[in-house]
């Protein structure tokens, strides 16, 4: 008995691929006409691409408000504050006639004009960010300041202190409205 020759058994093995594979690509049909999308199903999907694409704008537009919003409000006390404080104290230098008055005039002036400076700079960095309402009671308070600046500079001894009071009260009332214009 003689066996298999496994050249032979090879081949054979080859030919009937070769030949299975003939029948099989033989047997697809192709398909006539024109690819086209479903249009209801296009439709559908450019509308909710283009949701979700201005959900995203808006979503980045609100974080955008949202920090310049935090930025000018966390500082504002603390920036602001400095500038009532030297302010409180030149007040305390003129009432009692101390004889370090000009250099705590001084330092009032510039410590009004350095919050004026520091809160326009805030505003300015958010731009279009900031809410119209809270930037238009912001600049009131640089106003303000740069004005009670101007008349604490302007004062000595003997100077009548009505215009100052009006200053000081405008950057009081711009500090309160600016603080309730700020979230908690």
């Amino acid at each position: 008995m003689e066996g298999l020759d496994p050249r032979r058994f090879g081949l054979i093995c080859a030919a009937a691929a070769l030949v299975a594979g003939a029948t099989v690509a033989g047997c697809a049909q192709q398909v006539e006409g024109i690819a086209t999308p479903n249009a209801a199903e296009a439709t559908s999907y450019r509308a909710y691409a283009s949701s979700s694409s201005a959900a995203a704008t808006s979503s980045q537009i609100a974080a955008s408000r949202d920090k310049a919003i935090s930025d000018n409000c966390t500082l504002f006390p603390g920036t602001t504050g400095v500038g009532v404080s030297k302010y409180n104290e030149f007040v305390d230098a003129h009432d009692n006639n101390a004889p370090e008055y000009d250099a705590v005039k001084d330092g009032a002036v510039t410590a009004l004009e350095d919050a004026a400076k520091q809160v326009e700079g805030g505003v300015n960095t958010a731009g279009a960010q900031l809410p119209e309402e809270l930037k238009t009671k912001l600049v009131a308070y640089v106003d303000a300041a740069r004005a009670l600046a101007r008349a604490t500079r302007d004062m000595v001894y003997t100077s009548p202190v009505g215009p100052l009071n009006d200053a000081s009260k405008r950057v009081n009332d711009a500090r309160n409205a600016v603080r309730d214009a700020c979230p908690s």
